[in-house]
């Protein structure tokens, strides 16, 4: 029994030193293998390290590139350039315009016209009125924001317009033959005629078609007063004259305003003045229009 027991203390004390020696071995295995790991992670943020560094190497040198000579000069004269264009108020964006007059018109002198036949003129013609209203439809174009370096704010616009005018109706009265048989016979004994009143009428009216240059004035101003110093005018009349004319040209000069209401939209007013070098056979077609429009921009 003694032997058997010395030999069981034995066995366990040998068990218990061989276990302690795997322990021992296996946390040594296991310190190796953190050891590595933590030798590769210190690789890894060395060479990222490196990578870091030579990427702000390289800012740097492109940075002092940029920033000495010629190039740094570049720099500073666009950087200039885009804040002084940010600073400024912001211009106007539609420049030009299309428009719709109307208002009151009135001619140096009333006139009549060959509408009328000679059947209806013994008794007298009673001609058109020198008065009556106008509407009309033109645009302006842009062509320099500055009177071509000239004067700043001040821009220069081609305008084409087209105008009708309406003058009332001129009156033929006369006496006419109806050819309806006999009337009471002539003092000289010759047989009557019957006759009766004739009233003939005839609208009188004027189209005209513009060209000229206006200068408008405060560009980038919600208001815009402008005039045209000369234009040039083609005027076509109803009736023709009496010698069958019914062109007739001429010269125009005007000054008006307009206001910006809202966006692209603008109401005005004007007034203008046509002069003619000569009547149109007898016909004359001088005369003044006042009136307002209003206009879309584009």
């Amino acid at each position: 029994m003694k032997k058997t027991k010395l030999a069981l203390g034995i066995a366990a004390a040998t068990l218990t030193v061989a276990g302690v020696a795997v322990s021992q071995q296996a946390v040594a295995g296991t310190r190796a293998q953190h050891h590595a790991t933590e030798a590769a992670l210190v690789s890894k943020v060395d060479v990222l390290e490196a990578q870091l560094r030579a990427m702000q190497d390289e800012m740097s040198a492109i940075r002092a590139s940029a920033g000495g000579g010629a190039d740094s000069a570049k720099v500073q004269e666009l950087d200039a350039w885009m804040q002084e264009h940010k600073n400024k108020p912001e211009s106007r964006k539609f420049d030009n315009l299309l428009f719709f007059r109307g208002g009151y018109t009135k001619n140096d002198h009333s006139r009549s016209g060959v509408s009328i036949p000679d059947e209806a003129r013994p008794l007298g013609i009673q001609p058109g009125d020198d008065e009556g209203f106008y509407i009309g439809a033109g645009f302006d174009f842009g062509l320099t924001d500055d009177v071509w370096g000239l004067m700043p704010n001040t821009e220069v616009l081609g305008e084409l317009m087209l105008e009708w005018k309406d003058f009332g109706q001129a009156t033929g009265v006369g006496v006419s033959s109806d050819g309806a048989g006999l009337g009471e016979p002539n003092i000289d004994g010759s047989p009557g005629v019957n006759a009766t009143l004739k009233i003939q009428r005839v609208s009188v009216s004027q189209f005209s078609i513009t060209a000229s240059p206006k200068i408008k004035f405060m560009k980038g101003s919600k208001i815009r007063p402008w005039v045209i110093p000369v234009g040039l005018a083609f005027h076509v009349i109803s009736p023709p004259s009496e010698s069958i004319t019914v062109f007739n040209p001429g010269m125009m000069f005007g000054a008006g305003a307009d206001y910006n209401i809202w966006k692209s939209m603008y109401v005005g007013v004007d007034a203008r003045y046509h002069l003619t070098s000569r009547s149109a056979d007898g016909v004359n077609t001088d005369g003044f229009t006042a009136g307002g429009y209003v206009g879309l921009g584009f």
